[in-house]
């Protein structure tokens, strides 16, 4: 028993110590960026974005596990500077926004890979399909920016195929693979 006692402090302390080194961050919505590549006409490439995104991201440098990414794109704010392309996009030939407002990716796992390096796993969720999903990212940070804030830079790159999540229209003009480039800075909260 008084080894169990004096053992307490420490299992306290080690436990204080990983809260510690976890940190929240809120995206920058100025400065993250989802943006896309996707095949035309079997030629040349369309390339867009998904302004403001947000969401939220914790880190725990010592126990990557820890770690969760929880990130969610307004699906209407698609913009391949063409208003008219836009505007198809937004239709249920594609995002049909207004059945499905979001597209979401919510972390399942996170593992560290090497220096700057993570491993993430989670759900991304498309038309209302859900799909697991695993892609290496690229991390930079922490920095302190000229007003004191901490911020924390993810940035990876996958491809998807819209097919697998329902959106299966014109594919015979628009490919069904999709590059995706996700570049997220976080503030810490």
């Amino acid at each position: 028993m008084r080894r169990l006692l004096l053992s307490l402090p420490i299992i306290f302390i080690m436990a204080a110590s990983t809260i510690a080194h976890a940190q929240d961050y809120k995206l920058d919505p100025v400065h993250s960026f989802v943006v896309f590549r996707i095949h035309h006409a079997h030629a040349g490439y369309v390339y867009g974005r998904f302004n403001g995104p947000q969401g939220t991201f914790k880190l725990d440098a010592d126990h990557p596990v820890n770690s969760v990414f929880d990130v969610t794109v307004q699906a209407g704010n698609v913009d391949t500077a063409n208003e008219q392309r836009d505007a198809h996009l937004r239709s249920d030939d594609f995002f049909d926004v207004s059945d499905y407002a979001t597209i979401t990716f919510k972390s399942t796992s996170v593992e560290k890979t090497g220096d700057n390096q993570l491993k993430l796993t989670g759900d991304l969720t498309l038309l209302g399909q859900t799909r697991t999903i695993t892609t290496e990212a690229t991390t930079s940070g922490p920095a302190t920016d000229h007003q004191g804030v901490v911020r924390f830079g993810v940035e990876t790159t996958f491809t998807i195929k819209r097919s697998d999540f329902g959106m299966d229209k014109m594919l015979e003009g628009v490919g069904d693979e999709v590059r995706l480039i996700v570049s997220l800075e976080g503030m810490q909260q």
